[in-house]
């Protein structure tokens, strides 16, 4: 831990979600200053702005789904650009949400679902969103559809929506469903525009969600201040996972600065009472999980489990360079190898 705060502070994005908390938690209750580091929060429209930042260096660091990761260092859809991640900031939390107009036309499952979509073809396709085509929300999407018996090639159409974004493009009629994160899911319930068959915790428990992302030349040239961030935020993941700050979480959360949504719509998934619509209330105590479990150790085992989930939905080409999933997932990094190991106190309080 450094005594001083840096005079030039750390630039870190993030998106309007439950699961940036970390981020909001480690600055309110003051750790990134323990850490000796002064930070710069910066809320972002949507992942290919943050992405695109962290390429172009306006951000030094970035909240990210764990897949961006595959598509930032091989170019795909962008420059490409090395990165890595030293700490997984969260398991679990998103749902998949679909409309209103398909529950009073009968959807309840899969199969209803396709029975919808086969009814509307070709330019009046099902069209529902997904936050970035890198990301778990996509690939939860595309089983959830391949279960329905529908090919999500062929039989719907899937468009790009930042995440803030879904509610009002849903309460507008222009998509029919959406997999996002919360709390734009229960948004869409409260206000009873849509209603959710299934949540990440349920179809993928344990998945990793989002991750700390910086470019392997930030972590190289900056080794110090990088280890001090992984600390100062998994002090605020293990904050965050006790169930005795949600409700405070869920206050903190709801700011203009983080959220901006009152705290009633970001409490069901944050205490882990999910409701899912029409009278259906899930106990979900794993639907968000900050730190508990190992949960944020980026250990190659879990890049490699993810790579693979990318390639076998024809995300991911052929030629991945051998060795990729320990590039990308640095459990070094999170241990302490680097200088400024992080302190046990920030870990357990």
């Amino acid at each position: 831990m450094t005594s001083a705060v840096r005079s030039k502070p750390l630039r870190v994005g993030f998106l309007a979600l439950a699961d940036a908390a970390p981020f909001a938690a480690a600055q309110a209750r003051g750790l990134f200053v323990r850490m000796g580091l002064a930070v710069e929060l910066r809320r972002e429209v949507g992942w290919a702005t943050i992405r695109e930042k962290i390429i172009g260096g306006e951000l030094d660091a970035a909240q990210s789904p764990a897949p961006m990761l595959w598509a930032t260092h091989l170019g795909l859809d962008s420059a490409a650009c090395p990165v890595l991640t030293g700490l997984v900031l969260n398991l679990n939390g998103n749902a998949i949400t679909l409309s209103e107009r398909l529950w009073a036309e009968g959807v309840r499952d899969g199969a209803t679902l396709r029975e919808a979509a086969r009814r509307q073809q070709g330019e009046k396709r099902l069209t529902f969103g997904v936050v970035f085509a890198f990301s778990s929300h996509h690939l939860m999407l595309r089983a959830f559809l391949r279960e329905a018996g529908l090919d999500p090639e062929r039989d719907v159409r899937i468009v790009v929506v930042p995440p803030a974004q879904m509610f009002r493009n849903l309460a507008a009629g222009t998509l029919d469903g959406y997999c996002a994160g919360e709390p734009w899911n229960s948004l869409a319930v409260r206000e009873g525009q849509g209603w959710c068959p299934e949540w990440s915790a349920a179809r993928h428990p344990g998945h990793v969600e989002k991750v700390l992302m910086v470019t392997e030349r930030f972590a190289e040239r900056r080794p110090t201040e990088h280890a001090a961030l992984i600390a100062a935020l998994t002090g605020a993941c293990a904050w965050c996972d006790q169930p005795e700050n949600r409700e405070e979480l869920a206050e903190l959360m709801s700011g203009p600065g983080y959220v901006n949504q009152p705290a009633r719509i970001l409490r069901p998934s944050l205490a882990g009472r999910f409701d899912c619509g029409h009278g259906r209330v899930e106990s979900v105590p794993d639907f968000h999980v900050f730190h508990r479990g190992g949960a944020n150790l980026p250990t190659a085992s879990r890049a490699a489990a993810i790579q693979e989930e990318l390639s076998a939905s024809g995300l991911l080409r052929e030629d991945i360079p051998s060795g990729l999933p320990s590039r990308l997932f640095r459990e070094e990094l999170f241990r302490g190898t680097q200088p400024n190991p992080i302190p046990h106190a920030l870990v357990t309080t």
